[in-house]
């Protein structure tokens, strides 16, 4: 009975509905990260690292996308920038064309190019991997020069929004809580971690479960049962909807557009950084951003050329396809891990070995009762000279 009370206590305590304090030490990391995001690094910064942090802030959300189809999925795609400049498109012309509140223009040009990404989702159903990737990357170019010919809205009426009379061109408003912009520098962080809340809670539920089995192979997939139709074309739906939202973040922190700022090649870069990052986590999209916006600022502000960074990143796509697969955010704690064991061997490679245990007293009585061994070949001795004598 005693045994069972203790089995059942043992039990209760580990039940999953009592949170334990160590599972509580992540989410409070968590929350402290997003807290010095959010105050402490705008106080202790310039505005146009302010401006970069905005920019991390979008394009974490566009890498974010791009991890659920590639990370979870297994869907390349080498169309985001072209997503990208829908929403951005999207919201610029809402915010020109209506007088709706900010979060409302989010939501529906999320909603929107939800749509449209759909409809370039739609070879997803048949082609996987090379082919996959290169009718996404044409697809993303036919839209940039679709958006090259109609232009940015301007402010301009009609379906374009765009007037080439216009000397002075009208700015893409903001939210009336983020005017400024660490303001809006921190309404984009928010609204960044949002995406990411909505993408980890897919991802730990039925339809992550479903992308997980469909990236392992979807053959194995069908035969349990799984639509692998419905989940590709859910998956392509959830990373152009956040997609739409980091473009119309865009617009809001840019508040001047042109189509020459979205490049069918930035396509590939964003893919390079995810992978460089870590495609098989939701951190990885975090470090891409950083790889995206913040480097390329560090480098302007030190004067070094940006073109170094078409090198940096090939180097470092070479880097993650040979010795690192899971990215910077598996392999830098890996490497930290193997140097402190290394510091910790060199440190401790002048001490002597330690000291054998020293013998009880029961064991030095009986070493020194043992006989040595010339005394047990006088015995043998002694003991073969009386059976000859008995012998004879």
């Amino acid at each position: 009975m005693a045994a069972t009370g203790v089995g059942s206590a043992e039990r209760s305590s580990l039940s999953p509905g009592r949170l334990q304090p160590r599972s509580l030490v992540r989410p409070a990391v968590i929350l402290a990260l997003l807290l010095l995001v959010l105050f402490a690094i705008p106080a202790v910064v310039s505005i146009y690292y302010v401006d970069a942090g905005t920019q991390v802030a979008i394009y974490a959300i566009v890498a974010l996308g791009l991890n659920v189809l590639v990370g979870r999925v297994g869907l390349v795609s080498l169309g985001q920038a072209a997503v990208l400049a829908m929403g951005a498109w999207v919201a610029a012309r809402l915010l020109f064309a209506t007088s709706l509140p900010f979060e409302v223009v989010l939501l529906i040009s999320g909603l929107i190019t939800m749509v449209l990404g759909g409809l370039v989702g739609l070879p997803a159903l048949r082609l996987s991997g090379m082919y996959l990737a290169l009718i996404t990357l044409m697809l993303a170019g036919a839209i940039t020069v679709a958006l090259a010919t109609i232009n940015f809205p301007n402010g301009g009426h009609g379906f374009s929004g765009y007037n080439g009379s216009l000397l002075h061109l009208p700015a893409i408003r903001r939210p009336g809580i983020a005017q400024s912009d660490t303001a809006f520098y921190r309404y984009s962080v928010i609204f960044a971690a949002l995406a990411f809340v909505l993408v980890l809670a897919h991802v730990r539920s039925r339809p992550g479960r479903a992308w997980a089995a469909i990236r392992q192979s979807e053959s194995a997939a069908l035969a349990a049962g799984i639509n692998t139709t419905v989940y590709k074309m859910w998956a392509f739906a959830l990373a152009s909807f956040i997609t739409g939202v980091a473009g119309a973040l865009l617009a809001g922190a840019n508040q001047f557009l042109y189509s020459i700022s979205f490049q069918t090649q930035d396509s590939i870069t964003i893919l390079a950084v995810v992978l460089m990052g870590g495609i098989f986590s939701l951190w990885g999209a975090i470090i891409a951003g950083l790889l995206m916006q913040l480097l390329p600022a560090l480098l302007n502000s030190w004067g070094v050329s940006s073109d170094w960074l078409l090198i940096l990143f090939g180097v470092g796509v070479l880097q993650v396809l040979t010795t690192a697969p899971a990215g910077l955010i598996d392999q830098v704690p890996k490497d930290i891990r193997r140097l402190g064991r290394g510091i910790r061997r060199l440190g401790g490679g002048g001490r002597q070995p330690p000291a054998e245990p020293a013998a009880s007293s029961e064991d030095a009585s009986a070493m020194a009762s043992a006989p040595s061994a010339d005394e047990r070949a006088a015995a043998v001795a002694a003991r073969d000279s009386e059976r000859a004598g008995e012998s004879s």
